[in-house]
């Protein structure tokens, strides 16, 4: 894709698995397609993979299911349900913490992908299934311990179904009521009819939850801890602005917009590495993308990717630089280069919470240790439904004594 946008621009036309395709990375055809007229396209050919590992839940629905379906689980992501998280993320980032911290004393390495999995594996299913963790947590383990996702990770991920399915039904055996994620889609009844989720249904939206919810976010603390080993000027910078945080408290959700730099290293990588690194959308009518006819039926491959390091876009584009997401930076900008949670209606309904849990892990961590990476082997990208390091990260944790 690089090497063609090389050659033909910001937009060109291919057949992809048979199926004749606009490949854009201009954020003007993005923002037509994702955001001004959405309506006429559904989720493309990719998608199709994703059914295989989830259902038809909000991430693969169309139409009227998927309005009726994202009323319903987005009541587990107001502000204030959110706000009930932070002190889970807390617990299971002191863990880690303390885990890394020992390795620190013994001068051993941590395979950070890996950890970073777990904790954040940790969170998504404590979230959802609250006092039922220990039940389902060596089922789900499978998502930080399997790094493959091919048909085979699809077919034993999907039979974990039964998993949820039994907590569900024991929870109205015993008629239950729990605030965690799990207790408020089983109570959400669709505004309109006031019914509530079939258990195919429910099964579906927790199954998208806990991908959706583990995988994006391990990934893009995954690349930050290897860009900032990469940088110690911004390691540094990171660690002059986490002296503000005192040192026995952790942070509180009202304390992140205070630490704007973490913010903007988070944003960098991000744009460097999102993990939806492509979408795709088939048009259901005839439509006009800038100069081009679209006819029914054609794909847009739009690339987040490809847009985040457009070099018409972003000075430098392949350098990691947070500083360009400063405020007195980011005035001027298309409102779509930047789209790591995609845009309009169909946008990542996880975001909010992701930029929270990212930036307390981040705080946390860089407040007591730096980690230093130490292999030697190319960094390769591994491009499948998200996009992900092809090998773990293993660094070296070492105490960061603040003045």
């Amino acid at each position: 894709m690089s090497n063609q946008f090389k050659e033909f621009g910001n937009i060109y036309k291919a057949s992809i698995y048979g199926t004749s395709a606009y490949v854009v990375t201009d954020p003007r055809y993005a923002h037509h397609v994702l955001v001004q007229n959405w309506q006429n396209y559904v989720k493309g050919q990719i998608i199709k993979r994703v059914g295989f590992l989830l259902g038809n839940g909000i991430m693969v629905s169309e139409g009227e299911l998927w309005k009726k379906q994202r009323r319903m689980v987005q009541t587990a992501f107001h502000r204030h349900s959110i706000g009930a998280l932070t002190n889970l993320m807390t617990t299971a980032n002191v863990a880690l913490l303390e885990k890394w911290q020992r390795s620190a004393e013994n001068n051993e390495s941590v395979n950070v992908t890996r950890d970073v999995s777990s904790m954040v594996l940790k969170v998504v299913l404590v979230s959802i299934f609250g006092v039922d963790y220990a039940r389902v947590k060596p089922h789900f383990n499978m998502l930080s311990e399997e790094p493959a996702r091919n048909l085979e990770f699809a077919r034993l991920f999907r039979a974990l179904g039964r998993i949820i399915l039994d907590v569900v039904s024991e929870r109205r055996r015993e008629q239950s009521t729990s605030t965690d994620i799990l207790g408020m889609l089983m109570a959400a009844r669709d505004p309109q009819g006031g019914q509530v989720m079939s258990d195919r249904r429910l099964i579906n939206e927790v199954m998208t939850l806990i991908v959706a919810g583990h995988e994006t976010t391990a990934s893009t603390l995954n690349w930050t801890w290897y860009l900032i080993s990469q940088h110690p000027d911004v390691e540094e910078k990171l660690a002059n602005e986490l002296r503000g945080l005192p040192g026995s408290a952790f942070p509180e959700l009202d304390d992140l917009p205070k630490f704007p730099y973490a913010r903007q290293i988070l944003e960098e990588c991000l744009r460097l590495y999102p993990a939806g690194w492509l979408m795709t959308r088939k048009a259901l009518k005839d439509d006009q993308l800038g100069d081009y006819f679209v006819p029914a039926g054609t794909e847009i491959y739009v690339s987040p990717y490809f847009i985040q390091r457009h070099p018409d876009l972003w000075d430098d584009p392949d350098r990691f630089n947070p500083g360009r997401f400063a405020p007195d930076q980011s005035q001027d900008r298309h409102r779509l280069a930047m789209l790591p949670f995609s845009a309009g209606p169909r946008n990542c309904i996880g975001e909010f919470l992701a930029r929270i849990e990212m930036q307390i892990h981040l705080m946390m961590v860089a407040k007591q240790l730096r980690l230093r990476y130490v292999q030697t082997m190319p960094i390769e990208l591994d491009a499948g439904v998200n996009l992900r390091s092809k090998h773990d990260f293993i660094m070296m944790p070492e105490r960061h004594v603040m003045a």
